[in-house]
């Protein structure tokens, strides 16, 4: 598990085999990375007006790929050799991340309008939150949320700064399928992005989690790739017949719509 809001010496951020450093020389590349030896060292300019989730795709395209492991932790290291303080990193990263969700300029942002567009009731369950960008978003807008995601360190982070941001939420750690919450916790059960992470046989357990979980909806949205994008973590692909197989084994209404990707919302 990766701390991100760990101790390190400012400007430099180091987590297992991947190494990150801001420099000083104006003339240097904005990003370079270099591998030796089985491991990774990421140099960088970057100054806090670039940190924020589009970061991401850039890290991804130069890293020739990373693995998920290195992936998660040039983020990181990233964001955190940026600005000095861990709170004010983060913070600068979601604040960044929230406007431009928020003002349609991401490739991610038509998902969260059409997922909060499909919202029912007051209360709001988002599995697999990652760093809560859609909870956070829910949040600001008066539903009452909870994020949860497998990562304990994210769900710390994510608890950590959502009063600063306005957006006062719930987190719980834990495995998607296997929440411990209670039958019927939420008016809406979320899974944006989530099942491409996971083989089938798990992405079954989620939703039969979620059904679990729902007292009226549920929404799973999911990307429509030719090949699983592995810089993500994706292992799987999905088309509408697949979405289709999943919302009729529910035994419950479903309807499967295509927007930005895949859409497969169940009703109680």
């Amino acid at each position: 598990m990766i701390d991100v809001l760990a101790p390190q010496r400012p400007g430099t951020w180091s987590e297992g085999t991947v190494t990150v450093s801001r420099s000083g020389r104006p003339d240097g590349a904005l990003l370079a990375v270099e591998r030796a030896g089985g491991r990774v060292h990421l140099r960088h300019r970057l100054r806090p007006e670039h940190l924020r989730d589009s970061l991401a795709a850039r890290l991804a395209a130069i890293a020739a790929p990373p693995t998920v492991d290195e992936f998660e932790r040039l983020v990181v290291g990233a964001v955190r050799s940026t600005v000095d303080v861990p709170h004010e990193a983060w913070l600068t990263y979601y604040r960044n991340s929230l406007a431009d969700l928020e003002s349609g300029c991401t490739p991610f942002a038509p998902v969260h309008e059409r997922a909060e567009e499909l919202l029912v009731g007051e209360s709001l369950l988002d599995l697999g939150s990652c760093f809560g960008f859609f909870a956070l978003r829910a949040a600001r807008r008066g539903w009452r949320v909870t994020a949860s995601d497998l990562c304990p360190g994210t769900m710390a982070l994510l608890a950590r700064v959502a009063p600063d941001l306005g957006a006062p939420l719930r987190t719980v750690a834990g495995d998607a399928a296997a929440t411990g919450l209670p039958d019927g916790y939420a008016d809406t059960v979320t899974a944006l992005h989530l099942l491409e992470h996971v083989p089938p046989a798990a992405g079954r357990a989620i939703l039969a989690e979620a059904v679990r979980l729902t007292r009226r909806r549920v929404i799973v949205a999911v990307p429509y790739e030719d090949e699983p994008d592995a810089r993500y973590g994706h292992v799987r692909t999905f088309t509408a017949t697949t979405l289709r197989e999943l919302g009729a084994a529910t035994g419950l209404a479903f309807a499967v719509t295509e927007h930005h990707g895949g859409w497969l919302v169940v009703d109680r």
